[in-house]
């Protein structure tokens, strides 16, 4: 990520430029670089993750990198100076859409864009899209501590400031109502395999096996155990470029926090209070009426 210049007084937030009912970061994306995503051809072997940020990007970086190396920590430990990143780069940041088009296959990339932005060849059945989804309410609070430790993005007053720019869409992702239901509405257009976070949480080799089989991986029993050992939570918090620690300072204020903090599901009831949780569930409840997706709020005795 480039560093973001915050001289921007035009909006809301100094670190974010609203782009066709969009919001981009300031000095990290390239509104005209973004709006030319759209016509980038698509090969049968592409690979998209879409997110809203905080939702799972990061683990499906190592997952891919796992599948691809056939559960071999060492080899993709070897190919990256800093991070995963480097090999499963997000496809909107500033020179990424040149760098892909040349790019040889398998071209894997995560992006954080809605759907209207990315390549219309992915509609036609071409390539692959991961979706991750997950709960909202955890998704605001890992947001909030990630503004923390991210340079490029404006550091909230504090968490009651913060969920209400979550609310109104003031943050990079906008909405992410309109984010999700977006994505879902076209999710038979393409090839797609919708997954949630709490998902890979609850079974982590039930979801790993369903990845697998969506991208046409053959593995043998022992090659998957692998995967799924490297790809935990705990033992990516000790993987330099899984846990994103060597990423420079100038990028992640490493003394604000970690990036990977907790991993959990259900750590939003030690932050929201409870008008918080009833205003959040009302606006959820009223703006996924017409979406069949269920969400798991909280779980016992996360591993």
């Amino acid at each position: 990520m480039a560093i973001m210049d915050v001289n921007d007084a035009g909006a809301q937030n100094h670190d974010l430029v609203p782009h066709k009912g969009f919001k981009l970061i300031n000095g990290t994306h390239d509104p005209d670089d973004v709006d030319q995503i759209y016509d980038l051809e698509i090969r049968d072997s592409d690979v998209f993750v879409v997110t809203y940020p905080k939702s799972g990007t990061i683990w499906m970086q190592q997952i891919l990198l796992l599948l691809e190396a056939k559960g071999d920590l060492t080899a993709i430990s070897k190919l990256s100076k800093y991070s995963n990143a480097e090999l499963i780069p997000w496809i909107e940041l500033m020179g990424n859409r040149q760098t892909f088009i040349t790019a040889p296959s398998p071209r894997m990339r995560v992006s954080h864009l809605p759907f209207q932005f990315m390549p219309s060849a992915l509609s036609q059945k071409k390539g692959k899209v991961i979706y991750v989804a997950r709960n909202p309410k955890d998704v605001v609070v890992s947001y909030f501590y990630f503004h923390k430790l991210a340079n490029m993005l404006e550091t909230p007053t504090d968490f009651d400031d913060f969920f209400e720019r979550f609310l109104r869409g003031d943050v990079f992702g906008g909405s992410w109502f309109q984010h999700i239901k977006t994505w879902y509405s076209h999710k038979d257009d393409m090839n797609m395999l919708f997954i949630t976070y709490e998902e890979l949480i609850q079974d982590l080799q039930a979801a790993v096996q369903r990845i697998a089989s969506f991208l046409g991986k053959e593995l043998s029993a022992e090659q998957l155990a692998q995967v799924v050992t490297h790809s935990t939570f705990s033992n990516m918090k000790k993987i330099p470029q899984a846990n994103y620690e060597q990423v420079p300072g100038e990028l992640l204020s490493h003394h604000q926090g970690r990036f990977m903090r907790k991993g959990t599901v259900g750590d939003w009831k030690k932050h929201f209070t409870v008008f918080q949780s009833e205003r959040f569930d009302q606006l959820f409840h009223r703006e996924m009426a017409d979406i069949p997706l269920v969400f798991l709020w909280d779980i016992e005795d996360v591993a």
